[in-house]
């Protein structure tokens, strides 16, 4: 019997996926295997076949976008739209089912979906009604360890003393009790609990779960590797009928891609299918419709270093496979590296090479900056996709106001963005005897904040909180006149509080804000003044957007997964960088190979050429440091790269490089750093100056007071003062204590 066309179409591991069709099947797909066409085609395969009438399939996606797609997909295949399907994402399946079912948690079924904000606002309510100090405690923490119980199918009943956490001394679990009840009290829900009340119901009431094995003959999963704990819960209790031959879950994914266990993913999960489906069948998806050989076999041979994998080979499975070696690209420095990038996207235009077929891939959000620069200034558009550019970005913004007010104490709109940020107790009665005064006096707002600081119209912790601001910003302009303005901004946003308010901040995105603040400090350190670098980021912000469509994507790897691209640059491939150090202090092996996995998706994102660099050199604070070429450097196969650039860059070190806090402009300004060949990497040590402050010795600040040093690094002293306790200050704004 003559197959379909929709089958006949497909390659042999993509129809024996589509037709297998009883019992439980675990399809890897690996990157541009054609995974999307075999779930779509199995989904039309099952309605076409008489197996299953359309809600009878439970069809599972990540994203709206993707279910969509299946949507339209399986329309077009049948020739006809389909109704009554059970299509969507998790969250969107389990309302639907959530409104039926409402009451047995203790809802109606018109209950509301609380977004972040209400979710938030929601939770500071019951942090002060139990009295936590929402300063050491911020609501933003208690909010991320509530959604990390959610992603594990815990109700407050099931969270163990190993799942408990020492949030607010360990009442985590009370108040996350309190906020589910306040949320019944509401009629509402958040995001969360859509799955967690599901997978309790499932769990609980066996005639809810019998009734939904009776309705969904067949299951299908996309994106099985990224499923979190409750999802897989969730898909497990409906896919495991008690008849066997029931059984009939189809989870379509790849090991080699779960990248995201940041946000709760399992990698564990696609890992054990075989042993919570015994006697499933697994399909390997292994021919690669999108790159070349060259660079199938690099991915290929970096991610078989991986152990925690089911294994599977990418091959071409295109005719014209052939192409360039994978490029590995060893630089001087990261300036060079945004160099090099620039002029290859540059003459590729010139080529006729499409911009928007053009990717930068980078490991942290932080490394966008020296990109946009390098293609602004040669005029080349470009989008950040995914996220914000990087001076568009919250956190850049209010330390650009910062720096603006240092600047121009006059500039009254970036002096009220950051009067009050972090929070110095103004409320909007402080504002308006603020903007009452400078209207009144026809005075700018600083000049106002200045002279109610020091009368008594203000109650006296906002009053306290704006004198110490106002003072902060004369000590900072002396810090930018006499040192320089890279030493004055770091200053600045470490007393003013504003760092400190990211590093209390517990939520997921708080230490990417932190790298943005210190990229934006090593931009400073190319401008000789202040002055000059905030014209050029005026000029920068006041770029028009190209309205041409061809414009090069900059994302992170993260981002990019599910895209491809013709030329892909993959910059950054440094140890601590790439893989992150920070992962790797936070998960060990296991966060090792998810980075490798993440180096995988990045390579396979291109069509026809990668290139990856690494740079020997990088500045940080308008330092100069080395860096070790990435580990994953050395695990590409040679036969398929081609090493370009100074490829003999062993072990470089920096010598005699005046710090940027004791160094003065010459610090600073050193575009090139001077180095020497060794052969392993080294630190000088800084040499001791006369008169330098040791460790034990008293000390005296204009601000804080007398008290004892207790660390010191390159011109910073970790203080312990006397009625402030231990604070990070600049050493050039202390002096030894007279009565030392």
């Amino acid at each position: 019997m003559t197959a379909p066309d929709y089958i006949a179409r497909l390659n042999p591991e993509q129809r024996e996926a589509v037709e297998t069709l009883e019992g439980p099947l675990l399809v890897l797909a690996g990157a541009g295997t054609g995974k999307t066409r075999v779930l779509t085609t199995r989904f039309a395969h099952l309605l076409m076949s008489g197996r299953a009438r359309p809600w009878e399939v439970l069809a599972v996606t990540f994203t709206n976008k993707a279910a969509r797609e299946m949507r339209e997909r399986v329309a077009a295949i049948l020739g006809r739209p389909v109704e009554g399907l059970w299509l969507g994402t998790f969250h969107a399946l389990c309302a639907r089912m959530l409104r039926r079912h409402a009451e047995v948690v203790g809802l109606k079924s018109n209950f509301t979906i609380l977004d972040t904000d209400d979710q938030l606002r929601l939770l500071k309510q019951i942090m002060e009604a139990a009295h936590v100090d929402a300063k050491r405690w911020p609501a933003p923490g208690l909010m991320a360890v509530i959604q990390r119980w959610k992603d594990r199918g815990l109700t407050p009943a099931r969270v163990t003393p190993a799942e408990d956490t020492d949030f607010a001394n360990g009442r985590a679990n009370a108040l996350y009790a309190a906020y589910q009840d306040r949320l019944v009290e509401l009629n509402a829900a958040d995001f969360g609990d859509l799955l967690l009340h599901m997978t309790e119901i499932l769990r609980t009431r066996p005639d809810v779960l019998a009734d939904y094995h009776r309705s969904f003959k067949y299951i299908l999963v996309d994106e099985y590797q990224d499923t979190n704990l409750v999802q897989y819960l969730w898909l497990r209790l409906l896919a495991q009928h008690e008849d066997p031959t029931r059984r009939n879950i189809c989870c379509v994914g790849d090991d080699d891609q779960s990248i995201y266990s940041w946000r709760g993913a399992e990698i564990e999960n696609i890992l054990r299918f075989e042993k919570d489906f015994p006697g499933a069948r697994i399909v390997r998806l292994e021919a690669n419709y999108r790159s070349t050989r060259p660079i199938l076999a690099a991915a290929a041979g970096l991610i078989a270093r991986n152990t925690g994998r089911l294994g599977k080979t990418l091959r071409a499975g295109r005719n014209d496979a052939s192409g360039d070696n994978v490029r590995v690209v060893s630089l001087w420095d990261s300036e060079e590296e945004a160099r090099m990038v620039g002029e290859r996207i540059e003459a590729a235009r010139r080529s006729g090479h499409p911009l928007s077929e053009i990717a930068i891939l980078v490991r942290a959000g932080f490394q966008t900056r020296s990109f946009e620069e390098r293609l602004i200034t040669l005029g080349l558009p470009y989008r950040v996709v995914g996220g914000l550019k990087f001076y568009e970005r919250a956190e850049i913004r209010d330390a650009m106001a910062y720096l603006r007010v240092l600047h121009q104490p006059a500039d009254d709109l970036a002096f009220e963005r950051i009067v009050n940020t972090p929070k110095r107790g103004l409320g909007d009665s402080g504002m308006r005897l603020i903007h009452d005064l400078a209207r009144r006096e026809r005075i700018p707002l600083a000049l106002a904040a200045e002279q109610l600081a020091e009368g008594d119209a203000l109650k006296p912790k906002p009053r306290g909180a704006l004198r110490d601001l106002m003072r902060g910003f004369v000590r900072w302009r002396q810090i930018n006149d006499k040192e320089s303005h890279v030493v004055a901004a770091a200053t600045l946003l470490d007393e003013s509080g504003y760092t400190e308010m990211w590093k209390q901040d517990r939520s997921p995105e708080a230490p990417g804000r932190l790298e943005n603040l210190k990229e934006l400090l090593r931009a400073l350190a190319d401008y000789e003044t202040l002055a000059g670098f905030l014209d050029h980021v005026a000029l920068v912000m006041e770029t028009d957007e190209n309205a041409e469509h061809e414009r090069v994507q900059i994302m992170t790897l993260h981002g990019a997964k599910g895209l491809e691209f013709d030329t892909v640059f993959l910059p950054g491939w440094e140890e601590g960088l790439f893989p992150s150090q920070r992962s790797l202090d936070e998960g060990g092996d296991k966060a090792l190979e998810e980075e490798r996995r993440l180096a995988y998706v990045g390579i396979t994102r291109a069509r026809k050429a990668a290139v990856i660099s690494h740079a020997a050199n990088r500045r940080i604070y308008g330092n100069w440091t080395s860096s070790l070429p990435s580990r994953f450097l050395d695990e590409l196969p040679e036969e398929a790269i081609t090493r370009e650039g100074a490829a003999s860059l062993r072990a470089q070190r920096m010598a005699d490089q005046p710090s940027v806090f004791l160094g003065g402009q010459q610090g600073l300004m050193a575009r090139r750093p001077r180095v020497i060949e060794a052969a392993a990497w080294e630190v000088p040590a800084r040499p001791s100056r006369e008169g330098e402050i040791a460790v034990g010795e008293r000390v005296f600040h204009d601000k804080f007071g007398y008290g004892t040093v207790r660390g010191a690094d390159d011109g910073r002293l970790d203080i312990e003062f006397d009625h402030t306790g231990l604070k990070r200050v600049m050493a050039g704004f202390v002096r030894k204590a007279a009565n030392a």
